[in-house]
C-alpha cells in the first residue's frame, strides 16, 4: 500500500477532512444502494421454513397497515459525543395506515422480559386498544419520538379518538456499539419522515430505521418482516410479523433446526460473549403482530406471548438483561371503537386460534432471520466493526446438516 506524509499540518486537516466527508458520503451512498438493491432474503438463500406466506412475505400482507423508515447513517471513526458516528433511527408501523389515529385497532401485548420500554402499554391493557402507530428506534431516543407521535396526532387528528390526551406505544432497543446513542441524533423531523414515507408494498429490511445499528446473534441484525397465510378451511387470514432483532449470543443461533452460531463460531464483535458466554446476555428484541383475524385484546394478548416461540426456535433464550416486548392487534372490527354507545364486534372462537397461534411463531421466526440476511456489514462507533450474516457460510451449514431447501 503506498503511504505518504502531507508536511504542511493546514493541507493535512484540510485532506483528513475531505476524507472523512467522503467517506460519510459513501456511507450515505452505500446505504441508498443498499435500499434499492437488497439482498436475498432467507428464503432466497434456501432456507426452508413451515407455513406459506403472503404475496410480499410482510406484515404489510395484512390488508392497511403501513410500514416506515427514516435511516441516520453519518460520520465514522472515534466516538465523539453529540457529533457520531451515528448508525440509529426509527421505525413505524402504521395498523390502519392513514385511518390509524381515528380508528383503533384491539390489541394485546406481552413482556418476554422486561429490561426494556414500551411507552403506553398500560394504557392498552387497560383499554384494549391500540390507538395509533406503534414505533421502534433506540434505547435514548424513545422520549423524543414519543412527544414526536403526540405531535403528529394533535396537528393531524386532535381529539381523533375521543380523549385529549396521547399515550403513544414506542419500543426500544440499544444500538450504543455501533451508534453515538448519547448524542440524540434522532429528532421529531426523523419521525414525521417515517411516518410520511409510510406505505404498503414491500418493506425494507436489515440496517434500516431503528434496526440501523442493531446486532442480532453476533451478526448485524436490524429490521425483520414475514407473514403467513391461513388456508381458506382455516379461515383464510393473514398474519405478518415485523421485528427489531439486537439479541442474541452467538453460540446460540439455530436456523432452521441447523446449529449455525457454532458452526460460524469467528468474528463475534463482543467480548463479553467470548469470555463470559454463560452470563453475558446481547440485547433485546421488539416484536410487532398483526393480523386480520378477528380477534379480542384477550386473545391478542395470548397471540403475543406465541411470538417468543418463534423467537426460541431461533435459539433466543431472553436472558435478564433482556427487553424483550411484543405487541399484537387486529385490523379486523373497523367499528369496535365507537367513542360511545354500542359497538358490535366478532371474534374468532377460541377453539379455531392454533393455526392462528402457529403463524404467528413461524412468521417470528423467520422475520428474524430475514433480519440478519437483509443486513450488510456495518463499521460504527470507534470503528466497531459487526460483520453480516455471510450467505454462503450459511447455505454450507444448512447443506451439511440437510436442511438447505431444494
Amino acid at each position: 500500500m503506498l503511504r505518504f506524509r502531507i508536511a504542511d499540518p493546514k493541507v493535512r486537516a484540510t485532506a483528513v477532512t475531505l476524507a472523512r466527508v467522503a467517506a460519510c458520503l459513501l456511507l450515505t451512498w452505500a446505504s441508498a444502494l443498499h435500499a434499492q438493491t437488497p439482498r436475498p432474503r432467507a428464503r432466497d438463500l434456501g432456507v426452508p421454513f413451515v407455513g406459506a406466506p403472503g404475496p410480499l412475505n410482510a406484515i404489510t400482507d395484512v390488508a392497511g397497515v403501513t410500514v416506515g423508515h427514516a435511516t441516520l447513517i453519518s460520520g465514522d471513526g472515534p466516538l465523539k459525543v453529540g457529533e457520531g458516528p451515528v448508525r440509529t433511527g426509527v421505525t413505524v408501523v402504521l395498523p390502519r395506515g392513514a385511518d390509524s389515529n381515528t380508528r383503533p385497532t384491539f390489541a394485546g401485548w406481552f413482556s418476554m422480559n422486561g429490561n426494556g420500554e414500551m411507552t403506553g402499554t398500560t394504557w392498552v391493557e387497560e383499554s384494549g386498544f391500540l390507538e395509533g402507530p406503534v414505533a421502534i428506534t433506540n434505547t435514548h431516543s424513545v422520549g423524543v419520538v414519543r412527544d414526536a407521535l403526540i405531535a403528529w396526532r394533535a396537528r393531524s387528528a386532535p381529539d381523533s379518538s375521543g380523549y385529549w390526551w396521547s399515550l403513544p406505544v414506542v419500543a426500544e432497543t440499544y444500538d450504543g456499539f455501533l451508534n453515538d446513542i448519547n448524542g440524540f441524533h434522532v429528532k421529531e423531523r426523523h419521525v414525521f419522515e417515517a411516518l410520511a414515507s409510510a406505505s404498503g408494498g414491500r418493506v425494507a429490511e436489515g440496517n434500516v430505521g431503528g434496526g440501523t445499528g442493531m446486532v442480532c446473534y453476533g451478526f448485524k441484525g436490524g429490521i425483520g418482516t414475514a407473514s403467513r397465510r391461513l388456508t381458506t378451511q382455516e379461515g383464510g387470514y393473514t398474519v405478518g410479523v415485523l421485528v427489531q432483532a439486537n439479541f442474541g449470543r452467538r453460540a446460540q443461533l439455530m436456523v432452521a433446526g441447523a446449529p449455525v452460531g457454532t458452526d460460524i463460531a469467528e468474528g463475534v464483535p463482543y467480548a463479553l460473549d467470548q469470555l463470559h458466554a454463560a452470563r453475558g446476555e446481547l440485547g433485546s428484541i421488539i416484536i410487532v403482530v398483526a393480523t386480520d383475524a378477528p380477534l379480542l385484546p384477550h386473545q391478542l394478548k395470548r397471540l403475543a406471548r406465541r411470538a417468543s416461540l418463534g423467537m426460541a426456535r431461533t435459539g433466543g433464550m431472553s436472558g435478564n438483561g433482556s427487553g424483550d416486548i411484543f405487541i399484537a392487534f387486529s385490523t379486523a372490527n373497523p367499528d369496535a371503537f365507537t367513542g360511545e354507545g354500542l359497538a358490535t364486534v366478532q371474534m374468532m372462537s377460541n377453539e379455531d386460534m392454533n393455526p392462528v397461534f402457529d403463524a404467528t411463531i413461524y412468521a417470528t421466526e423467520e422475520a428474524i432471520i430475514n433480519a440478519m440476511t437483509a443486513a450488510d456489514t456495518m463499521v460504527g462507533a470507534d470503528n466497531h466493526r459487526v460483520v453480516a450474516l455471510p450467505h454462503e457460510r450459511l447455505r454450507e451449514v444448512l447443506r451439511k446438516y440437510g436442511r438447505l431447501a431444494p
